[in-house]
């Protein structure tokens, strides 16, 4: 295969992967690929950092393969978990505007494929084509939505509700009575950290979810036991 058609293949790979990205869906093909052209794909290793916070922005990020856990450390060294992005979702968008570099660390979960698209060559493409800065704003917008109930729950929820909310935004039907099972996408520390806690309080609440036969847990495994069932628990906690 000559290199002309290799970079032809590549370049097909990088737009249809750009084009599976909530905040790049839609746009023109010949677009995907102007941004495929600024695009660079990164090899991270499990445990390997993506950035660190403070490091200068050079752009932001696609996740193709893999999970990135974006996290900030306390003054007393305890990791709070921001959000964990996925094949598909993006992530520092905010940092092409910002000034200070990146607001947070990132570091791959597992072995992770992620596209750099670059600063300085997408500002450029912004200037040259206006609805992309559009398309960004409504992106940022949905995320500071998720970051503000994420807040929210941080904030005014305990533990078991955190929990229980997070399991039944997973099931298809929160009436439904039959068990749902959920292949946990992370380590339970991670999903503890993400909630909030840390992995000792997490395992009690997981205890207590098994004694009061709301879960049933094998390994990374977690089965609804029925989510009506959960979700009546999860109102009497709101209630109380």
């Amino acid at each position: 295969m000559s290199a002309l058609s290799r970079n032809a293949l590549r370049q097909a790979a990088v737009s249809s992967s750009l084009r599976a990205c909530q905040l790049l869906a839609g746009l023109p093909a010949e677009d995907l690929d102007r941004i495929a052209d600024i695009t660079v794909l990164k090899l991270v290793e499990k445990g390997d950092y993506l950035f660190r916070e403070g490091q200068p922005s050079v752009g932001f990020y696609v996740v193709q393969h893999g999970s990135i856990n974006v996290h900030r450390v306390s003054a007393g060294g305890r990791e709070q978990v921001i959000h964990v992005f996925r094949a598909g979702d993006s992530l520092a968008e905010a940092t092409l505007v910002m000034p200070g570099g990146y607001p947070a660390d990132a570091r791959a979960l597992e072995a992770s494929r992620v596209l750099l698209i670059q600063r300085n060559e997408f500002i450029a493409l912004l200037r040259r084509q206006p609805e992309l800065s559009l398309r960004l704003l409504a992106s940022m917008s949905q995320r500071l939505r998720t970051l503000v109930g994420q807040l929210e729950d941080l904030t005014l929820k305990d533990v078991e509700t955190r929990l229980a909310n997070w399991l039944l935004k997973r099931c298809p039907d929160r009436s439904a009575t039959a068990p749902v099972a959920i292949e946990l996408p992370m380590a339970k520390r991670v999903l503890a950290a993400e909630l909030g806690t840390v992995s000792e309080t997490f395992s009690r609440t997981l205890a207590r979810f098994r004694r009061e036969r709301l879960i049933q847990v094998k390994g990374r495994v977690l089965t609804v036991v029925s989510p009506a069932g959960l979700q009546r628990f999860l109102e009497q906690r709101i209630e109380a």
